[in-house]
């Protein structure tokens, strides 16, 4: 049972990232879940000194401010300073996890609020975080109801918001033309990033949080030039990391989130030299085979 929680869990969290991982890629902003997913821990230590509590919901909540600030802070940068996205990104959120190592080593020095913990996480702890009622009553681990909220809530972004995040993603200036504000969908999407990677990194942590984000719809991305079959494959993608990273940790006796994110990266170079339009193996075989004969 504790490997059914552990692969659900990772498969909610994957599939959640990889769908909005699907639009920051092709708005070239892939980086940005890493940006806030180390951007937020001076929200966590803030809510830590302004509440005097551990609670989760209130470390998730100083989190989330900080992780809507810090899309805010990296557009603000990209349009006003004129800088590129990427040097707008790794501006924000090195001063901002900077700040949050300060803090904690200046306000909370002596309290268990640990870095390391809150970046890293340990998806493998998921089966012994239950949900207990004041009866004691045990509903199960708590991170699948966090985790399926936040599908959920996601799943119903994308859905509604299909026609207006497609066609600011891939056509901005027709998207403007008829109406649609390409800044508000900006800041909704991001907002949906932030939400996603802030209730995902205390169950899975912070590095797998950002392989999530990154190497399903990466993959996706070199096997269709459909974007509602990229959809599709990165959820497909997201099981199946989830399920063969768990099992090849189980063979390694070795980290779950390690090895889910090295199957995430393994399925992402047989893509790379695989993939029937894009791979690069496949299409040196192509071209030698049309090479006409000389």
């Amino acid at each position: 049972m504790d490997a059914i929680y552990i692969i659900l869990a990772g498969s909610l969290v994957a599939i959640t990232c990889g769908l909005l991982g699907c639009f920051l890629i092709l708005r070239k902003m892939a980086m940005v879940g890493d940006a806030i997913s180390h951007a937020v821990l001076p929200g966590i230590v803030l809510a830590f000194l302004i509440s005097g509590s551990r609670d989760s919901v209130i470390m998730l909540l100083g989190a989330g401010i900080i992780g809507i600030l810090t899309t805010v802070l990296i557009e603000f940068f990209h349009k006003k300073g004129n800088l590129q996205t990427d040097a707008s990104i790794g501006v924000t959120f090195t001063w901002l996890f900077a700040l949050g190592v300060i803090l904690i080593s200046v306000f909370a020095n002596e309290v268990d609020l640990d870095q390391d913990c809150v970046l890293h996480g340990e998806i493998a702890y998921v089966p012994l975080d239950l949900w207990i009622t004041d009866s004691g009553l045990i509903l199960g681990p708590r991170v699948l109801y966090v985790s399926g909220f936040v599908f959920l809530v996601i799943l119903g972004f994308i859905t509604l918001g299909y026609k207006e995040l497609y066609l600011t993603t891939f056509d901005p200036a027709f998207a403007t033309a008829i109406g649609i504000s390409t800044v508000l969908w900006h800041y909704l999407l991001m907002a949906a990033v932030s939400l996603t990677t802030v209730a995902s990194f205390e169950s899975v942590g912070a590095i797998l949080v950002v392989a999530l984000l990154i190497a399903p719809p990466a993959t996706a991305y070199l096997l269709t030039n459909s974007f509602p079959k990229m959809l599709i494959v990165t959820a497909l993608l997201g099981i199946i990391v989830s399920a063969a990273g768990y099992y090849l940790a189980v063979l390694v006796d070795g980290s779950i989130a390690g090895a889910m994110s090295s199957v995430a990266g393994v399925l992402f170079l047989f893509a790379f030299l695989f993939s029937p339009s894009e791979g690069l193996i496949t299409s040196r075989i192509r071209q030698k085979i049309t090479k006409p004969n000389t």
